[in-house]
């Protein structure tokens, strides 16, 4: 018979990047959960992401995409399936009829609170187990991971300070 995994299970031999990984499930089942109790099960894993961070911080769909580190034509597919399942609207630039512009339906808006609402369940909890300065401390390391990220990915010959 299988010993069921005990929580004190030591994850010292488990490689960071695979911690990383299988942490963000802890966010992702969270906000899951309260997208289905609101009635917003059709949404997507990225759209899930994509209409959070909208609603989050106002940003454009273009600001977005960049903090996700992916092209616009990367997601392209799940802005058309939120667009058709009632999440995001697009209207035309009136002065520039070539350009589109994305916003949040009052459906996406809905689905907006209720992720930031489960983001933030999980962040208190997790405050609450190993207190804020280790967060605050956890957060320098993942800027520090994506700052290292984006200068390896920076075109030869440019620099930052």
């Amino acid at each position: 018979m299988t010993q069921p995994i005990s929580i004190e299970e030591s994850y010292d031999d488990v490689p960071f990047s695979a911690l990383l990984q299988a942490a963000r499930s802890t966010y992702s089942h969270a906000v899951e959960t309260a997208l289905v109790e609101i009635g917003c099960d059709d949404l997507p894993p990225t759209g899930s992401y994509i209409v959070s961070a909208m609603h989050w911080s106002g940003a454009s769909l273009e600001s977005v995409i960049r903090w996700m580190g992916v092209t616009k034509q990367a997601v392209s597919q799940a802005v058309d399936t939120l667009v058709v399942r009632g999440y995001l609207e697009r209207s035309h630039d009136r002065s520039d009829r070539r350009r589109v512009h994305l916003t949040l339906t009052q459906r996406g808006k809905d689905a907006g609170v209720a992720a930031r609402a489960a983001i933030e369940r999980v962040d208190r909890k997790l405050r609450n187990r190993v207190g804020t300065r280790k967060v605050v401390e956890a957060r320098a390391v993942l800027v520090a991971l994506l700052e290292m990220d984006r200068r390896a990915r920076r075109p030869a010959g440019v620099h930052t300070p």
